[in-house]
């Protein structure tokens, strides 16, 4: 009879209220089996979680899908597994990649375990999440105290992601495997793995080398893996002299990497009797000079070096320490980071059933509860009794399922340290829920008849990790934390991320997360990094293929990365047509088949050029192969516009580019704005344009499109050469002639006629047709300019007339009868006169009247009453009348005006001058007409008394 009974602490410190195992994945590593022990093998999946919305979990193995469950909280589930899939005892499927192990993954995280047994044996596996994969472990299995061949080591490497590469180093030289090497032949085993893939390590228990040769060898790898190890048939108990073994049992956990682990732990003993020599402590070394002490002692009990390993109660049996009603429990501190399994037994009579377990570190970030353990008293195909075992901080509340347990189940202390008390409460079973209100971890202890199970839950890492709580990549995926922490900030590449402040976070960008915590006391700690991805996009693209070859350019929808050229790939080609990729540009040359319209498609991938974050995106390109419109080229007339004779109105719409129906036209101003549609013309029935070229779009119902030019003539106006303006007499009239050859003729008189007559002085319009184009042309009838005389002189009978404007020659006459070239009158009788003038245009003539006074040649200014002055005040009617005497020299030594009367007296200052001629001139403007002026020259003589 082998009752298989374990320890079960679950020492949280990862992702959400059960960090290091509760998870949204989880890897199972295979393991290897003596034939002889593989009897009536059962082995099943159960799944457990805390949420209350049902959700689905898949279960791969060998990439393929096996089966999916849906869990909640207070509904887990079982999910069977065939026995090759993780466990094999077939010497070929050892020490070579092989295709076994287990992975499961779901939207929330859960708790999963893989629970076997075969007859008289059985063990649990606790998954770790992403707390048990990494890149450096050291394999720990149980003593082999029983030298037979039945027993044996087994260590299963499982790869996560493809390309890994794994070192196996670090073991005993006295080793000797399965397949015959031996640790001198091979003292390291390196292979490559795949994701998915295992490698299988075995060594029997006959060896002598095998003892404890394997214990602390060194695993390393490039990429994440899992690690199962210990004895699928093991026995460790320490046999006294004349005791025997009553028999063996599976002996299994799942390892955790060497960045999870810590250096401070509690164990609470199994059900078995101390004194049977299998409660007990496995420490394994990572770096030298690692010292232990048990239960604070004031010395180390042991220093170690790397890989090397120590059995806490193989000389001292006496390192638990009983607390009172048979309640042990055990403290161990070690000055740097080791692994600790815990050896322990399932009944106090028997060495048979005994039990292995990773015990987690204890750390300042343990939850506050765990939530919730499923089916817990149950381990294919039997249900057994269990024995649960809590580990607290001092002073905290505690309840099992809502109940506090009574004193009896504890506290209880632990020697050693005053922060940490331990309760164990007998017979749970169903499903279970701890609460602390301060960090807490729990375990079980079961087994009945042969049967016995136990494990850890929860804390597989001293520093807790983000976990997803949903989904896998951008976007869809939420990460969270526990929510026990009194204080969380996130950061996305070292940057912190503001307002995200709470233990969950919905990722927008690729990068490295991390948050930084706090509770109570402890200092802040940063997590390790989660690395977010964003997720392949796939996306669907319909286009048009026209005239052939169609280039298309792989672009990202959302993503900001630059396309690599090398990464476009067709990942299904065209039906009905070629594609072919430019490797050096990364473009898409589609071309469809001879003659061929129709639907085609075809699917390509491209990815982003961050090496570390890479995104990607896959595209359906459904393509429509059309033909493309037949189009002509036109043109267009129009009449000039008035206001712009330079530029014409035209109707676009009226350019008889195509034909076919049910097409589209778009008219634009150049071929490029076509090709492009940019710069529409968007009033194409009312255009103004001068002469040039408009370009029309023509397109039909695939979108296919040929442009069509279009050439625009504008008309221009066209005038009569004969009209022109003319200049007549202002009292003539005269003939307008627009001359002949316009098809309409429409005068501002009102006359349709080519001509119209009696024009007299004034503006006139015609307007004249041609084809449909009407120009208006505007004439002038003028009045000719008169010319103007601008003075006359007069001395004696002489006049002579000075005309200016008008049209010269002038003609010059008297009486309005004769007339004359020149302008000068001879003998013109004295008195009053008209003199006549007028130019080439022969209008009516202009005329002045002019006076020719009497004239006065002496003047005898004696004083006796006759000619004693000179006297003008006849002619003082005149306008601007004056007169100026001169002497022989020509100075001006008299003016005669209105201030004299107009009148000389031969005096000077009120001297009289000297006998003599003295020269005179009268000036005046006659006072019709145009005020001409007129000057009258002439000789006197004064003559006085000498």
């Amino acid at each position: 009879m082998k009752i298989f009974l374990l320890t079960f602490l679950l020492l949280l410190t990862a992702i959400n209220p059960l960090f290091g195992q509760r998870d949204t994945e989880h890897w199972f590593a295979p393991m290897a089996a003596r034939s002889t022990q593989i009897s009536s093998p059962q082995q099943a999946l159960y799944f457990s979680t805390d949420s209350t919305t049902p959700f689905p979990v898949e279960i791969y193995s060998n990439n393929t899908l096996l089966g999916t469950v849906t869990i909640a909280k207070g509904a887990p589930q079982t999910f069977t597994i065939p026995l090759g899939s993780i466990i094999t005892s077939n010497t070929s499927e050892m020490f070579t990649p092989v295709n076994k192990g287990l992975y499961t993954k779901g939207t929330k995280p859960y708790f999963a375990t893989f629970r076997f047994s075969v007859t008289s044996h059985g063990e649990i596996l606790t998954s770790k999440g992403k707390a048990g994969i990494g890149k450096k472990f050291y394999a720990v299995v149980s003593p082999l105290e029983n030298p037979l061949v039945s027993l044996n080591f087994t260590a299963g490497i499982m790869a996560t992601e493809d390309n890994t590469v794994v070192t196996v180093s670090n073991y005993s030289p006295n080793v000797i495997f399965t397949n015959g090497w031996t640790a001198v032949t091979n003292p390291t085993l390196t292979f490559t793995l795949n994701k998915g893939q295992s490698y299988i390590i075995e060594g029997t228990g006959d060896m002598a080398g095998n003892k404890e040769g394997f214990i602390g060898a060194k695993i390393e790898a490039d990429k994440p893996i899992s690690v199962t190890n210990g004895n699928f048939n093991g026995q460790f108990a320490i046999i006294p002299p004349g005791g025997f073994f009553d028999g063996s049992d599976i002996v299994m956990d799942q390892s955790v990497p060497t960045d999870r682990l810590g250096n401070e732990f509690v164990l609470v003993k199994g059900n078995g009797d101390i004194s049977q020599r299998m409660e007990d402590a496995l420490i394994v070394a990572t770096e030298g000079g690692t010292q232990v002490y048990i239960n604070n002692g004031a010395a180390p009990v042991v220093t170690l070096n790397e890989g090397e390993s120590y059995r806490v109660n193989k000389l001292n049996n006496t390192n638990y320490i009983n607390q009172g009603n048979n309640h042990y429990n055990m403290y161990i501190k070690t000055t740097k980071n080791v692994y600790v399994y815990q050896l322990l037994a399932g009944v106090a009579t028997s060495n048979a059933t005994i039990g292995f377990n990773y015990i987690p570190p204890l750390n300042c970030y343990l939850p506050r509860r765990i939530d919730e353990i499923g089916n817990i008293n149950i381990l294919p195909p039997t249900t057994n009794n269990v024995k649960l075992n809590i580990l607290t901080e001092t002073g905290a509340g505690v309840t099992v399922n809502g109940a506090t347990p009574p004193a009896a189940q504890g506290p209880y202390p632990v020697s050693g340290t005053t922060s940490w008390v331990s309760y164990s409460v007998p017979n749970v079973t169903g499903n279970v829920t701890i609460t602390s209100t301060k960090a807490v971890t729990a375990g079980i202890s079961g087994g009945s008849g042969v049967v016995g199970y136990g494990g850890y839950f929860a804390g597989f890492s001293s520093i807790p990790v983000i976990a997803k709580q949903t989904g896998d990549c951008i976007p869809g995926i939420v990460l969270e934390l526990d929510d026990s922490f009194d204080s969380y900030q996130w950061f996305r590449d070292g940057t912190p991320i503001p307002g995200a402040t709470t233990n969950s976070f919905t990722p927008t960008q690729s990068g490295e997360y991390t948050v930084r915590i706090t509770v109570g006391s402890c200092p802040p700690i940063i997590t390790p990094v989660y690395k977010v991805y964003t997720c392949l996009t796939q996306t669907t693209s319909n286009q048009t293929v026209c005239d052939g070859v169609k280039l298309i350019v792989p672009t990202f929808t959302n993503s900001t990365q630059a396309v690599v050229p090398g990464s476009v790939t067709i990942i299904t080609p065209p039906t009905n047509g070629n594609a072919v990729i430019d490797p050096a540009t990364g473009v898409i040359s589609y071309a469809p088949a001879f003659n061929y319209v129709g639907p085609d498609s075809f699917v390509y991938k491209f990815c982003g050029n961050n090496p570390n974050f890479t995104d990607c995106e896959q595209v359906t390109l459904n393509l429509t192969v059309s033909e493309s419109p037949t189009v002509n080229n036109a043109a267009l007339r129009a009449c000039f516009l008035e206001d712009n004779p330079a530029t014409g109105l035209f109707n676009l719409t009226n350019a008889p580019v195509t034909v076919q129906p049910g097409v589209t036209k778009k008219y634009y101003p150049s071929p490029t704005d076509a090709d492009n549609s940019t710069n529409e013309i968007l009033n194409p029935t009312n255009y103004i344009a001068p002469t040039g070229v408009a370009y029309v779009k023509v397109i039909n119902a695939n979108g296919c499109y040929r442009v069509a030019q279009v050439t625009l003539t504008v008309l221009p106006p066209v005038k009569s050469t004969v009209l022109v303006d003319k200049i007549i007499c202002v009292e003539d009239k005269t003939t307008l002639d627009a001359g002949p050859g316009f098809s309409g003729y429409a005068w501002s008189t009102g006359a349709t006629t080519q001509a119209i007559q009696n024009a007299g002085v004034g503006t006139y319009w015609v307007k004249l047709k041609t084809g449909d184009c009407v120009t208006l042309q505007t004439v002038k009838v003028y009045a000719s300019e008169q010319p103007v005389v601008s003075n006359i002189e007069i001395s004696n009978t002489t006049v002579t007339v000075y005309a200016i404007g008008g049209n010269p020659p002038y003609q010059y006459s008297i009486d309005n009868i004769q007339w004359q070239d020149s302008n000068i009158f001879t003998d013109v009788t004295r008195g009053i006169s008209t003199v006549y003038v007028k130019d080439s245009y022969n209008c009516d003539p202009i005329k002045v009247e002019i006076t020719i006074p009497n004239l006065i040649n002496a003047i005898t200014p004696n004083g006796d009453g006759v000619n004693d002055v000179l006297d003008y005040s006849l002619l003082s009617a005149k306008k601007n009348l004056e007169f100026s005497i001169f002497d022989r020299y020509g100075s001006k030594i008299f003016q005669g005006d209105k201030t004299n009367g107009y009148k000389w007296d031969g005096t000077i200052g009120g001297k009289r001058v000297s006998t003599g001629n003295y020269w005179f001139e009268i000036h005046w403007n006659e006072p019709a007409g145009k005020q001409t002026p007129v000057k009258y020259t002439g000789w006197i003589l004064v003559k006085g008394r000498e």
